[in-house]
């Protein structure tokens, strides 16, 4: 096949052609060839021709991948396991994906049901782990289940993703918490170190 590129996916992409290796039954990578996208194998033999217009590289046996301008996802036939339809797709993650539908954010499950209805984030992290996601309201950082509930209302400047049932995050004065999956405060920073660290930093 002539001219077909492997390319590197930037910001966010970048994490997503990282992860379509993940699935180790048949590692698929992504490729353009005249400006479509399909996908090889790591011999480099073509299993699914080029001929969408963007795609984001497998997770979770499923590909968000563009098609007559919307955003549907593919399995690792090519196949659509769920159609076009959606604005933009993300990867999926902890078996549920977000998708935009009129510049809100609903997450979907691996049949395509809606089961966090269409809502407005100021920002979100990529994906759901452990059963939690970081969701920022207000300007301030929280965590939302998988049934789009608040679990930890939003009141941190960053929050990082869950792993082994823990995770950081900061709060005002760039202080430093673990926390567990209730939002109970496992360690702290002590406040003198906080400041040590910003007198370094200036």
């Amino acid at each position: 096949m002539k001219n077909v590129l492997l390319i590197a996916m930037v910001l966010g992409f970048s994490s997503i052609t990282f992860a379509q290796t993940k699935d180790k039954a048949m590692p698929l990578f992504w490729v353009r060839e005249d400006g479509k996208y399909g996908y090889i194998d790591k011999v480099g033999k073509v299993v699914i021709k080029p001929q969408f217009e963007n795609t984001m590289g497998f997770n979770e046996g499923l590909a968000a991948t563009k098609l007559a301008g919307k955003y549907g996802y593919i399995d690792l036939k090519g196949n659509w396991a769920i159609k076009p339809q959606f604005d933009f797709t993300y990867m999926f993650s902890d078996g549920l994906a977000m998708v935009e539908i009129e510049k809100k954010s609903a997450w979907i499950d691996k049949t395509g049901k809606i089961v966090i209805p269409p809502q407005v984030f100021e920002k979100t992290a990529v994906g759901f782990k452990e059963g939690r996601l970081a969701v920022r309201k207000d300007s301030k950082w929280g965590y939302i289940d998988k049934t789009g509930r608040m679990v930890i209302a939003p009141q941190f400047q960053e929050a990082k993703e869950f792993n082994g049932g823990v995770a950081q995050v900061v709060t005002d004065g760039h202080q430093h918490h673990w926390i567990d999956a209730n939002g109970k405060i496992l360690w702290s920073q002590e406040k003198t170190e906080t400041a040590k660290g910003s007198e370094k930093t200036h």
